[in-house]
Parts: C-alpha cells; sequence; structure tokens
C-alpha cells in the first residue's frame, strides 16, 4: 500500500487547512469570480490546478530538488514570477474606474473577466511561476510516505495529485461565495476598488517573493 488510510485522510485535512489560507492563487480566484462570475472563477481553478500538476510533475522527477539546491536556478524563477505578480499588479493599478475600460485593461494581464482561455493562461501562471511551490511539495509531501514504501516517487506523485484534486471544493466554495457576493448591494458600489485592492495586493505578493529567501534543501 503506497498510503496508509490513516495517513491519506490526516493529509487531506491538512491540504484543507492551508488552501483555506490567503495567498495569490485564492485571490485570484476570488477577483475573477467576481468580475466575471462562475465561469471565469472555475476558469482560474482550473488554471492554478494545472500549474500545481506541473510543481508535482516537477518535483516528481527530481527538478524540484535541482531548484532546491541550485541557487541561481531558484532566484531565475523567483524573480520571473515575482515580476509577472508585479506586472499584473501594476495593470491593475492603472485601470480606470470604468467597467468597460476596467476590463480591457486588465484582460491582457488575465484580471478582467476575459475570455476563458486568459484568465486559464492567467491562474496557470500565477501558480506555475511561484517556485515556493513546488519547494512546499518537497517538503511538506515526504512527512505523509511511510519510510516502509518502496516506490517513493509514485507515493510522492500520487499524494501530489491528491493535494491538486483536494484543493478543488475549497477552490470552488471561493468560487461560489465570490459570485454569490457580486450581486449584492456591496459589490454594485465597491467593484470599481476591486482593481485597486487587488493590484496593491499582487504588488505586495511580488514584493514577497522576489525579497524571499532560498529555503534551505
Amino acid at each position: 500500500m503506497l498510503i496508509e488510510p490513516a495517513q491519506l485522510l490526516l493529509f487531506m485535512l491538512a491540504g484543507w487547512v492551508l488552501n483555506l489560507t490567503p495567498g495569490p492563487d485564492v485571490l485570484y480566484i476570488v477577483s475573477r469570480s467576481l468580475r466575471g462570475g462562475r465561469r471565469a472563477g472555475f476558469a482560474a481553478v482550473a488554471g492554478i490546478s494545472a500549474g500545481c500538476l506541473v510543481h508535482v510533475a516537477l518535483a516528481s522527477l527530481g527538478l524540484g530538488v535541482l531548484m532546491a539546491t541550485s541557487a541561481a536556478l531558484f532566484v531565475a524563477i523567483k524573480w520571473a514570477g515575482a515580476a509577472y505578480l508585479l506586472w499584473v499588479g501594476v495593470r491593475l493599478l492603472r485601470s480606470q474606474a470604468g467597467p468597460a475600460t476596467s476590463q480591457a485593461g486588465v484582460d491582457a494581464a488575465g484580471g478582467g473577466a476575459g475570455s476563458w482561455w486568459q484568465v486559464f493562461a492567467g491562474g496557470f501562471l500565477t501558480n506555475v511561476l511561484n517556485p515556493k511551490v513546488v519547494l512546499f511539495f518537497l517538503a511538506f509531501l515526504p512527512q505523509f510516505i511511510a519510510p516502509s514504501v518502496q516506490d517513493k516517487t509514485l507515493a510522492f506523485a500520487v499524494l501530489g495529485i491528491v493535494f491538486t484534486i483536494n484543493a478543488l471544493p475549497v477552490n470552488a466554495l471561493y468560487v461560489l461565495l465570490a459570485d454569490r457576493m457580486r450581486s449584492s448591494r456591496w459589490a454594485a458600489r465597491g467593484m470599481q476598488w476591486l482593481d485597486k485592492v487587488a493590484g496593491v495586493l499582487f504588488i505586495g505578493f511580488g514584493v514577497r517573493l522576489a525579497l524571499g529567501a532560498r529555503p534551505m534543501p
């Protein structure tokens, strides 16, 4: 048996707690859902989930270990991710208050309602360009693999896929709550401030990623 049932249940509970913690992925899902409704929200979830699967594949193949031990590779990917988050944040801050102009100003960054593909791509890049995600998998997943398991690579990949699927209910809840809020009186009055607040938060995430130290292998 790759994973003991008790360990799997503990892993799923820990995953839900971690997925409830706000971060760039959650902000992206909520902001897209408020802008474009459920369709945009679930497109964001799909993009972020695809990014997680890329990180799982990298970690399973050993490239994550290389990233954890290679300062140059980690820094290169970290700066690419930080630059993307900062770019999205600046585009959101520069968008106009009017709904049509605002949407046009941020669709290129995956920030407005946009097409399904635009929102999906924005979610994918938000996740996959964050090198700390793959390092998180390297640190978190092995704790739930028993020493007696022979094929640890397969067990790691299975846990990574379970973690990604396990996050879907939490992310779907964010989509549904945000979609419900967009029809409220608060959303109607405050939508013009959404881009500004989201822009500041994305810039904050980008700065934090840029200034963050490389975790010790």
